[in-house]
């Protein structure tokens, strides 16, 4: 799908300190609806900006832990009677079982502890183990990539209402890059890319994202295998945590020619 048919516009008035308010024709980002079911049965519905879906979906049920591999999935195809194009079906391969009831998201209902840290990353855990990648990359390929994921935001340059996330290989190429309304489906869509693509496991790739760096998305990465996470803003207290029990080098306000590493330093080649 193109930058253009991932916007709508709208006649908006507009004003500026020393002129007059005038009409003119905005350009938005676009915010629809996905369902998402597994073998016809609805597993999830979330607000997306349209395009490359199935990366979507197929990002979606690994970091959740129901498929792992490629050869999981048989097809991903939009559901026929929705003319709209906001259901997808995913189909999986023979003897793939899956437990609706383990969805990561839901496990705090569940915990032993309920709603708390430790709790969450415990849950995570069970389902995908620990990084122990002893990738190493030099502050200076940290440093591009900030302009390298602005340089590929197409559609946050016409409407400025987008995030974006971007795998990055070990010495700074841009892999996937993908921009959705939600900071977690720019994630799921660049993952799913890999997945789809046969690329995972991202253990010698780094995940670039446009916002903070939360919870839900060390864990995204955790499921990918990706041992460095770097943000433009702050990561949360959680991630930080998470992202420390879990292997991950966590960077956060990579702007500029700075940074702060809260997690894994010594993956980074800081002289």
């Amino acid at each position: 799908m193109s930058a253009r048919q991932q916007m709508k516009s709208s006649v908006v008035l507009r004003w500026q300190a020393g002129s007059k308010p005038r009409r003119v024709r905005d350009e938005l980002a676009t915010e629809e609806p996905l369902e998402i079911q597994v073998e016809t049965r609805p597993v999830v519905v979330t607000m997306r900006t349209p395009g490359n879906d199935a990366e979507l979906a197929a990002g979606f049920l690994l970091t959740e832990g129901l498929i792992h591999q490629r050869d999981d999935i048989i097809k991903i195809t939009p559901y026929p009677r929705n003319e709209a194009g906001n259901v997808l079906g995913v189909f999986l391969a023979p003897g793939i079982r899956v437990d609706f009831a383990q969805l990561t998201r839901h496990v705090f209902a569940s915990s032993s502890c309920g709603l708390c840290g430790k709790a969450s990353i415990a849950a995570v855990h069970r389902h995908f183990p620990k990084v122990k990648a002893r990738l190493v990359v030099p502050v200076a390929t940290l440093l591009g990539l900030p302009e390298q994921l602005r340089d590929g935001q197409d559609t946050f340059g016409r409407t400025g209402g987008l995030h974006a996330a971007a795998i990055i290989d070990s010495r700074g190429k841009l892999v996937v890059l993908r921009e959705d309304i939600g900071r977690h489906n720019a994630v799921d869509k660049a993952l799913g890319y890999g997945l789809l693509e046969g690329l995972l496991p991202f253990d010698r790739h780094l995940l670039m994202v446009s916002g903070r760096a939360s919870f839900e998305i060390l864990q995204k990465a955790l499921a990918a295998r990706i041992p460095i996470v770097a943000a433009v803003s702050a990561p949360s207290s959680l991630a930080v945590q998470f992202a420390a029990q879990s292997g991950q080098t966590l960077v956060g306000f990579l702007r500029g020619d700075r940074l702060n590493v809260y997690s894994g330093p010594q993956r980074i080649r800081l002289v």
